[in-house]
């Protein structure tokens, strides 16, 4: 062989790889906006991933996440879902509270959303039906007003002897939470219930300062987006306050409050991120039904139970899905 055609091969053996790479579609991308931080949203995360890994992506090797986090600040979403936008992602998994979803529903309406709210997706705006969303989000529901109810019966269960019990609720929206479901429940369990109102950090603040002055001795917050954006700061304060209360998410709990219980984080993750990959695969977000979440967690901080001076059921106890020590 001559020296000429000796280079020749190898150098086309050299470019072909580099031609073929260049014909490999892109990675694609799925933008995460989430209005926690990532240490609050940890467990949520992973599972996630573990939804995405049932269409076969993981992250790093065939598809890219880029992750947008609020900290708690609603008024950041707006641009983080943007910038997103900008970023051409192939989908956005808008989660953490209902102002993540707005966000990303208000950013775009060509890319695909999955969503995760505590309210009905319909009432909302965001889809047509359940069973038919249409339009380009779809998501998951975990219906916490639902529970409201199912709360009262824990926190009675928890604090028996507290026969009025204080309901804390948006200013902005006076009675968008109380449900007839929840006054039902009062009245069967033989409890008052009493309202107090808040619409501001700093007026959560004086409210709660103020109950121990009353006849309440313990606290339902009502799952509304404002309080479900600070339910870390809500835990730390009902501990500050000496409250003993209960909240949707288990990031109250963990973050100092009594006892949390709502929706499973593992469960909603693994179903956002189921729904995420079959969208990547090919399938629209208007074919797939809305999904109600089905698996709901009971969270306890035996600590936080302890320096109230609390004695928690064994039986509640065995029924918690985690209990903080």
């Amino acid at each position: 062989m001559r020296r000429r055609e000796f280079i020749t091969l190898l150098g086309g053996a050299a470019v072909w790889p580099l031609a073929a790479r260049a014909q490999e579609p892109a990675m694609p991308v799925v933008g995460f906006l989430h209005s926690g931080s990532p240490d609050s949203a940890r467990d949520y995360t992973r599972a996630f991933h573990e939804g995405l890994g049932e269409s076969d992506y993981i992250d790093g090797r065939n598809v890219a996440i880029e992750y947008r986090w609020a900290g708690g600040q609603a008024d950041r979403l707006p641009a983080l879902a943007e910038d997103l936008v900008r970023r051409r992602v192939n989908v956005i998994s808008a989660v953490g509270s209902m102002k993540s979803t707005l966000a990303a529903q208000a950013a775009t309406t060509t890319i695909p959303i999955v969503f995760w709210i505590a309210a009905d997706p319909v009432a909302a705006g965001l889809v047509t039906s359940l069973n038919r969303p249409g339009g380009n989000l779809t998501g998951i529901a975990s219906l916490s007003r639902e529970l409201v109810p199912k709360r009262l019966e824990l926190l009675h269960e928890t604090v028996p002897k507290a026969t009025t019990i204080a309901v804390l609720v948006n200013s902005n929206v006076p009675h968008g939470n109380q449900s007839r479901e929840l006054e039902a429940a009062a009245h069967a369990l033989g409890l008052k219930l009493h309202e107090i109102y808040a619409s501001t950090e700093r007026e959560v603040d004086l409210v709660l300062s103020t109950l121990s002055s009353t006849q309440v001795r313990a606290l339902m917050i009502s799952p509304d987006e404002f309080f479900l954006d600070r339910r870390e700061q809500l835990g730390a304060l009902t501990l500050r306050h000496a409250i003993p209360a209960i909240h949707s998410y288990r990031e109250f709990a963990a973050g100092g409050g009594l006892m949390s219980y709502g929706g499973s984080q593992k469960e909603l993750g693994r179903l956002v991120g189921s729904y995420t990959g079959r969208i990547l695969k090919g399938e629209k977000p208007g074919d797939l039904p809305v999904q109600q979440a089905t698996k709901f967690e009971l969270v306890i901080n035996l600590k936080t139970a302890k320096a109230l001076g609390i004695t928690v059921p064994l039986a509640l106890l065995g029924r918690a899905d985690e209990v903080i020590e």
